[in-house]
């Protein structure tokens, strides 16, 4: 996967004027609540998710 994945919204305020931040690798920088954030992955959940019988995830 060489492209990166870019967020939709900002986590804070939820608007979408977002551009890469300088940081380095996943930083992004909002312009409309002048903050900045690191998006990383973690990884893949070992178990991943059920599906319970009331039709929502069950994690356990």
């Amino acid at each position: 996967m060489s492209e990166r994945a870019a967020p939709f919204h900002c986590p804070y305020c939820g608007d979408e004027d977002l551009r890469p931040g300088e940081q380095g690798h996943g930083a992004w920088e909002c312009g409309a609540c002048n903050r900045a954030f690191q998006l990383k992955f973690l990884g893949l959940l070992a178990r991943g998710l059920k599906r319970a019988d009331n039709g929502g995830d069950d994690r356990t």
